[in-house]
């Protein structure tokens, strides 16, 4: 966690979110990048548009510099290198490019609630980057004064195929020292046994040192249910799932899962890309 992306559109929301990566980044030792996308349409400018658009994206992209000189001098983000980006496109393919030219390991987005989650990933600009992301996103949806992991649910089907999302939240507990809850949610449509869950839990992590961790199969009418309350039922800090790269949210045990869990979530949740 060395290079922090955090994406914003100067909401509180994303405040929120920059809040947290100054709080990843003071513990960790990382640096910010603070990325900005201007929503101005570029494609069909010529040279009768060009002296109206053109003058408009210089405006809007010296006044997000101004913002991000102003946040800059903010008092939580005193002694941390923040680099601040304005793109004049508003694409996830921006966000994916800045990652890889800058080679940020970490993105840290805001959502505005409920609805406002909705509107931000679903079939949006920001789900893709959920989707297409190599890298872990941290979404956080409320104020932290105190952001501190202790009690971490990882949800799985617990396939093969998830392996590299456990390894990568094992390592993100370990920063924390959090213990991790290894969760997988019976439902009546795809029910499995106690014994034969825990069998294929066992096998899953038998390769990994990590031991900070419990093993929980739970009942529930639906997978985003069951992972929603068990996460209440504990107070979890965080809950962790994975994301496929040609589904995204949507590709999760065996199939799909709706994008109601994160979208209900009140506390923040962690995607893996597998």
């Amino acid at each position: 966690m060395k290079k922090i992306l955090v994406p914003t559109d100067f909401s509180q929301e994303a405040e929120n979110a920059l809040k947290v990566a100054a709080q990843l980044a003071r513990k960790h030792g990382s640096e910010i990048h603070l990325l900005h996308m201007l929503e101005i349409p570029m494609q069909g400018i010529d040279a009768v548009t060009a002296q109206v658009e053109v003058p408009e994206v210089m405006f809007f992209m010296k006044m997000a510099h101004k913002k991000f000189e102003d946040m800059k001098n903010s008092d939580y983000l005193k002694d941390i290198t923040v680099h601040d980006i304005v793109k004049p496109e508003a694409s996830f393919n921006s966000v994916i490019d800045i990652c890889k030219e800058q080679g940020t390991d970490f993105i840290v987005m805001g959502s505005h609630g409920a609805s406002g989650f909705k509107e931000m990933f679903v079939g949006s600009n920001a789900e893709k980057v959920v989707r297409t992301s190599d890298v872990p996103v941290l979404v956080i949806k409320n104020k932290h004064q105190e952001f501190s992991i202790d009690d971490f649910v990882f949800a799985s089907d617990f396939k093969n195929d998830n392996k590299e999302t456990y390894k990568q939240a094992t390592e993100f507990a370990t920063a924390f020292g959090a213990k991790i809850h290894l969760l997988m949610v019976n439902t009546a449509g795809n029910f499995t046994t106690s014994r034969k869950a825990k069998e294929r839990i066992d096998d899953f992590i038998k390769d990994y040192s990590f031991k900070n961790y419990t093993v929980n199969i739970y009942n529930d009418e639906s997978v985003e249910k069951g992972i929603l309350n068990f996460s209440s039922d504990i107070d979890a800090d965080l809950i962790g799932i994975s994301t496929h790269g040609r589904q995204g949210i949507a590709h999760f045990f065996n199939g799909s899962i709706s994008e109601d869990l994160v979208n209900h979530a009140k506390r923040p949740v962690i995607t893996f890309k597998i």
